[in-house]
């Protein structure tokens, strides 16, 4: 059984998500901010690779590759905070997560749904603002395949 496209390259920015943070955890660069916000290229590589290959296949209509992109980044997005959530209370749960806190956007003591319902409501916003940002790129590009 092959899995949707769009599931698959959601699956692959989990992956790249999560090995991008576990390296940085290893590397000690976990509480720089600049580097967190860079899992954003990831988001952007999966969802490119759902419409490029939907291109392709001769897909251009603009409202089913919207779909397929969006879809795509909240697989994404959806997986990693899930494995955000397994990940923090495998390291110690609340403890962990405050850890985290005290180099992110928190105030006081987030506990690891909180952070990551936060997290989700951002990943939300990225995916959507991707999905944009690639739509625009993406439709300019074949905007001669409509005439």
């Amino acid at each position: 059984m092959k899995l949707p496209r769009e599931l698959y390259n959601g699956f692959i920015i989990f992956i790249g998500i999560g090995l991008y943070f576990l390296l940085m955890e290893v590397l000690g660069l976990a509480d720089i901010l600049y580097l967190r916000l860079l899992n954003i290229l990831f988001v952007f590589y999966g969802t490119n690779r759902t419409l490029k290959a939907n291109f392709a296949e001769g897909k251009t209509i603009l409202a089913s590759n919207a779909v397929s992109a969006l879809y795509t980044s909240l697989t994404g997005v959806f997986l990693s905070i899930i494995g955000l959530i397994i990940y923090s209370y495998s390291k110690g749960g609340d403890i962990y997560v405050e850890s985290l806190s005290k180099s992110f956007l928190f105030g006081g003591n987030p506990s690891v749904m909180t952070y990551s319902i936060s997290l989700l409501f951002e990943g939300i916003v990225s995916a959507v603002i991707v999905t944009f940002i690639l739509m625009l790129y993406w439709e300019t590009r074949y905007a001669t395949d409509k005439n």
